[in-house]
């Protein structure tokens, strides 16, 4: 009995030995890792320029005493570059200061905004601020320049455009004051030549250098084009901005010596309005092999006031006519508080006749009222006897059946 009760003690008594003993070394080390000074090295970028604290001379390294460094203070030059180590925060980082300098060689490829902030104590207040107001000025007005060349191939019959580049265009995210960039070119009047160009990521002055080539078109028809420009800002969340536009009329423009290159200030968009009533997207199939229209609602925008709240609830109703009969009506789900509804709704009708000869279709966009009577907001009438946008709708959903087309349309009052 005797002999376990001593095992047991010497055992005991060799765990706390060797738990002691183990804390003991814990602590030397912890102590000599803390006498030791830790190595310091990072990179700090002041205007362009990399800092490296470890090639520093011996002035301005760790532990210089406050004699020396007073000494070096009074000795700096104003406008030498100063670096204060020991004012750094927790992270390494230096608090933001004004540091004023002087003598700047490259003043004339400066910006105005620049210049007038360098040279702050030469300039007078008044010029200060006539400068400061230009500068808003401009960038208010300039939507910036669009760079392009012109050239027709007599040989091949072909039209050629090439957008080379743009400049000053204003920057459309607030966050990064930069724009995502691209073009869309369209040959006017007929619009059957659309094309666009690449998107630029992050850039105010995107060089594109994208050539479009159009065969077919014969150079007595030259004159009587206009191309039509629209820069664009993409946006990966939303409808992507639109910066501005560039109209450029070929009449009295000589291609016939060779390529002309030409410039143009980029123009606000003519935004067309339709008379406050908005204007709605549709999208029509006529399906010849079953005889049936297929319908899709897409989108309303820039739909008036007319709810109290200043917003309205819009929804469309749809009529399918037959020799100015209504034989069947469909409608969309309602928007709430928007001027801008997306619909994006498909209905399908079925034709009573061979032919779209004696069939129209009635859009009715009407705002919801749960109080009283729904009011029609503004209205749209698709047929062979239609004028203007809806009469060629429809004509071209006549000789391209089985396809579908979507086009804008301004509403009419109701």
């Amino acid at each position: 009995d005797e002999i376990p009760t001593v095992v047991g003690i010497f055992s005991a008594f060799g765990l706390v030995f060797s738990v002691s003993l183990f804390a003991w070394i814990c602590c030397q080390r912890k102590s000599s890792k803390s006498n030791k000074t830790p190595p310091y090295k990072f990179v700090h970028v002041l205007k362009g320029v990399d800092i490296y604290p470890e090639n520093l001379n011996s002035k301005k390294k760790f532990g210089a005493d406050d004699k020396s460094e007073a000494k070096n203070k009074s000795a700096m030059p104003k406008n030498s570059l100063h670096l204060d180590l020991e004012k750094r925060d927790l992270n390494g980082n230096f608090p933001k200061t004004t540091t004023k300098m002087q003598g700047f060689p490259d003043l004339e490829n400066s910006s105005p905004k620049h210049f007038a902030e360098r040279k702050k104590d030469s300039v007078s207040p008044d010029s200060l601020k006539s400068i400061t107001s230009l500068s808003s000025e401009d960038k208010q007005d300039k939507l910036g320049t669009l760079f392009f060349s012109l050239e027709y191939n007599f040989e091949k019959k072909a039209f050629v455009v090439n957008i080379k580049e743009a400049r000053g265009l204003p920057a459309m995210d607030e966050q990064s004051m930069t724009s995502d960039p691209y073009i869309k070119m369209t040959i006017l009047p007929e619009k059957k030549h659309k094309v666009k160009t690449r998107v630029l990521r992050k850039t105010l002055d995107p060089a594109f250098d994208e050539t479009f080539t159009f065969y077919g078109i014969p150079y007595s028809q030259i004159q009587d084009l206009t191309l039509h420009f629209m820069v664009l800002s993409f946006d990966r969340f939303s409808r992507d901005d639109v910066i501005g536009e560039v109209l450029i009329p070929l009449a009295g423009i000589e291609l016939s010596e060779g390529r002309l290159l030409m410039d143009r200030e980029i123009i606000k968009r003519n935004v067309r309005k339709s008379s406050g009533r908005g204007e709605l997207l549709v999208s029509l199939c006529y399906q010849s092999t079953t005889n049936t229209l297929t319908v899709v609602v897409l989108k309303a925008r820039h739909l008036p006031k007319s709810d109290v709240s200043g917003l309205s609830d819009p929804y469309v109703k749809v009529n399918l006519y037959h020799a100015k009969k209504r034989i069947s009506k469909k409608k969309t789900h309602v928007k709430k508080c928007t001027p801008n509804a997306v619909f994006n709704e498909l209905f399908v009708f079925d034709i009573p006749c061979e032919g779209l000869d004696d069939i129209s279709i009635e859009f009715l966009v009407l705002d919801s009222d749960r109080g009283s009577r729904n009011e029609v907001i503004g209205r749209l009438t698709l047929g062979s006897s239609a004028e203007g946008t809806g009469g060629e709708h429809w004509k071209e959903i006549c000789e391209y059946p089985r396809r579908q087309i979507a086009k804008w349309h301004m509403l009419c009052d109701g």
